[in-house]
């Protein structure tokens, strides 16, 4: 039994946004290393899922376990956290590895011109003329931009395109209808 964890089910809109590394101090804190440069989902939500590390041998628990927060703030290139009943060095430990799971709806809301990438993953990409690029697969960040890889099926072959993620190129972003326009061509 791991102090601080409840079996719970894991929401149906449940997105991994980080890893716990270790524990951090002696009084029941621990390292997270967020999935992204932007940790807002971790502070947004006091209520994170767990779930045990995917090649633990011996996890310290089996299943989806909520685990209330009390505390989390920013530290160097990561986030620390502070949750109830987690007291000493030795309870944190035991989440060593566990994945963190936060429900999309308690992500907050993004400016009209920003978006979450786990929204933009599987959408449908086409241009003006209604040519159809394939879905988004996966974004990689470059530096100063981020760009969509995009991928679709031409022959039995797995097609990829890659279009920068900027006003430039991009016209609308429909998240609910999962549809992105730009202004690209084919061959681009």
């Amino acid at each position: 039994m791991v102090p601080g964890l409840e079996p719970a089910e894991l929401p149906a809109d449940a997105i991994e946004v980080g890893r716990i590394h270790d524990a951090w101090g002696i009084k029941g804190w621990f390292k997270v290393l967020p999935h992204s440069a932007s940790p807002e989902a971790l502070f947004s939500s006091r209520r994170w899922f767990l779930l045990p590390p995917e090649k633990a041998t011996k996890p310290a628990f089996t299943g989806a376990q909520l685990l209330r927060i009390r505390e989390a703030k920013e530290h160097s290139d990561s986030v620390v956290a502070l949750a109830h009943d987690v007291d000493d060095r030795n309870a944190a430990e035991l989440l060593k590895g566990a994945r963190v799971f936060v429900p999309r709806s308690s992500f907050p809301t993004p400016a009209d011109d920003e978006f979450y990438w786990v929204d933009l993953l599987g959408a449908q990409v086409v241009n003006r003329e209604g040519f159809v690029f394939g879905t988004v697969e996966d974004l990689m960040p470059t530096g100063p931009q981020t760009v969509l890889v995009i991928a679709r099926q031409v022959d039995g072959q797995r097609a990829e395109t890659l279009i920068p993620f900027v006003n430039a190129f991009v016209d609308t972003v429909d998240i609910a209808g999962k549809r992105i326009t730009v202004d690209w061509q084919p061959g681009d």
